[in-house]
C-alpha cells in the first residue's frame, strides 16, 4: 500500500533499538480517514476468503481490526493481555513475548468468541519477530478455528517474523514492508 509507505516517511520516527514510532497516525493518535483506507485495503486483500471473524491483541491492533471488520461486516475479537474479572469462564490462552516491551504476557480469549466454526483473519499494527501473530494463531488452533491469513499494517522484514509465518504456510499481507531501517533511513521491500 503506497499510501502506508508515504505516511511512514512523512510522520514516522525511528527510535533507538529498531523501534518505529507511528503514534501520530496509527497507534496512539489515529488518523481516522487513513484508518478507513487501511480497512478498505485489508477487505480488498481478503475478499472472498470466507472470513467470519477478525482476531487481534489489545491494544494497538484494535483500531485496525475494527476498521477492517466494519468494511468486511464481521465481528472483531481481541485477545486480552491478562485474564481480568470481566473475562469469566473458559478461555483459550497463549504466551506471547512483546518485542517492544521486552516482556511475556498471557493472551486470552473467551471460548464464547472463538469457535471451530470460524475462519479468522489475524490483524495487527506491527509484525516484527512474529510472536504476537504466532500467539494469535495458537489461540485459533486451540479453538479449532481456521486461519484465513494475517493482515499487518507495518512489517519489519529484517526481524524475520513475516517470512517465518509464510514459511509455515500462513498467508501474510502487509501494507508496508520495511526491509531495512537505520536512524536516518527506511528502505521498503519491493
Amino acid at each position: 500500500m503506497q499510501r502506508m509507505e508515504e505516511k511512514i516517511l512523512e510522520c514516522g520516527e525511528v527510535l533507538p533499538g529498531g523501534i518505529l514510532k507511528v503514534g501520530s497516525f496509527l497507534n496512539q493518535q489515529i488518523d481516522t480517514v487513513f484508518l478507513r483506507e487501511i480497512g478498505e485495503e485489508i477487505a480488498r486483500l481478503y475478499e472472498g476468503s470466507g472470513v467470519t471473524k477478525i482476531l487481534t491483541i489489545e491494544a494497538s491492533g484494535i483500531a485496525i481490526a475494527a476498521a477492517a471488520g466494519i468494511i468486511m461486516k464481521v465481528p472483531v475479537v481481541f485477545a486480552k493481555k491478562h485474564k481480568t474479572s470481566n473475562v469469566d469462564g473458559a478461555v483459550y490462552a497463549a504466551t506471547v513475548h512483546s518485542f517492544t516491551h521486552g516482556t511475556d504476557y498471557r493472551a486470552v480469549v473467551s471460548t464464547d468468541y472463538l469457535t471451530a466454526d470460524d475462519t479468522v483473519l489475524l490483524v495487527d499494527d506491527f509484525l516484527a519477530n512474529g510472536n504476537a501473530l504466532r500467539g494469535l494463531a495458537e489461540l485459533c488452533s486451540l479453538a479449532g478455528a481456521k486461519v484465513a491469513g494475517a493482515a499487518i499494517a507495518i512489517e519489519k522484514c529484517f526481524q524475520g517474523g513475516g517470512d517465518a509465518m509464510r514459511a509455515q504456510g500462513v498467508r501474510v499481507e502487509s501494507l508496508a514492508m520495511i526491509e531495512k531501517m537505520t536512524d536516518t533511513d527506511i528502505v521498503f521491500r519491493r
